[in-house]
């Protein structure tokens, strides 16, 4: 039982996000992130390293990726909100999220 919870108080600690966001088109990005913003259907809300678990529609907008670096491969589908902080968008008309331990996927147009 004590192996259990320190194994699970690493996991809270070390786990990283991933969030994949798709179009019927392609994959805009994959990878590790240390926040996410999105534009819900009631205004923008965040989604943080071990966030309850959420299903939700997305309305018009930015999906704002907080991230210390993005791959090459995907770096050409997003625009770098500043030099200073390592903020990355990308605008979608609509879409869905899902979200649930440490990973989500992010469908849209």
């Amino acid at each position: 039982m004590k192996n259990h919870l320190k194994f699970k108080i690493y996991n809270l600690i070390h786990k990283k996000m991933n969030i994949k966001i798709l179009t019927p088109e392609y994959v805009v990005f994959e990878g590790e992130v240390e926040s996410v913003l999105l534009p819900g259907k009631n205004g923008e809300f965040h989604i943080m390293k071990n966030h309850a678990g959420v299903v939700s529609s997305l309305t018009g907008g930015k999906v704002k990726l907080f991230a210390k670096s993005v791959d090459d491969a995907y770096a050409k589908n997003l625009t770098k909100e500043n030099e200073k902080d390592s903020v990355f968008s990308y605008s979608i008309k609509s879409g869905v999220v899902e979200f649930n331990h440490n990973k989500g996927i992010i469908l849209c147009e």
